[in-house]
């Protein structure tokens, strides 16, 4: 008597994928020793924060570009979109960004019909006319962006790498979520 066939599994992460990944993040940022989580602690420790900070900003500012170049060309896709969107503005705001320009406001300046990309978005980002490749195309960039922040998490004080693991974790989450929409 022939064996059955295990069943098809879905391609991507799952979800207890995406939940160990955050909890690892969290268990590393934990394990950190008691003198780096004060950002005075060493002479160098401040301007590495304060740098640190300043790109997670300026990283979460051009994902919000990306969203608001993809809801430009692609309006439909708002529902999906514009939440995912609402969570890197917070994020800007989490690390000190957005006092200033218009790819940092809550509301997404797509919103326009001109189904152009709004002139916040970065002119190398390109929207593929597929709607399918534009939702692949953010999910890579919410990927590679989380696993960058990930890896720099190691290197800072306390405070701000729990920070940082955290909006890396929202950003895999947001990885796959775009990578469901785009199925």
């Amino acid at each position: 008597m022939p064996y059955p066939s295990p069943p098809r599994s879905p391609s991507g992460p799952r979800r207890r994928t995406l939940l160990a990944s955050a909890a690892g993040a969290a268990l590393l940022v934990g394990c950190s020793s008691g003198s780096e989580d004060s950002d005075g602690g060493t002479s160098g420790s401040p301007s590495l924060a304060e740098r640190a900070r300043a790109r997670a900003a300026r990283d979460s500012e051009g994902l919000v570009a990306r969203y608001d170049a993809v809801l430009g060309v692609h309006p439909g896709l708002a529902a999906l979109v514009v939440p995912l969107r609402t969570e890197a503005v917070r994020h800007v705001e989490a690390f000190g960004g957005g006092s200033s320009g218009p790819s940092a406001s809550s509301e997404p300046s797509a919103s326009a019909p001109s189904g152009k990309a709004s002139p916040s978005a970065s002119p190398s980002a390109a929207v593929p006319g597929d709607e399918r490749d534009a939702l692949a195309e953010l999910a890579a960039a919410e990927r590679a962006l989380a696993d960058r922040r990930a890896k720099a998490l190691l290197d800072l004080p306390g405070e701000l790498a729990r920070l940082l693991a955290s909006v890396a974790a929202a950003g895999a989450a947001h990885a796959y979520l775009l990578t469901e929409g785009a199925k």
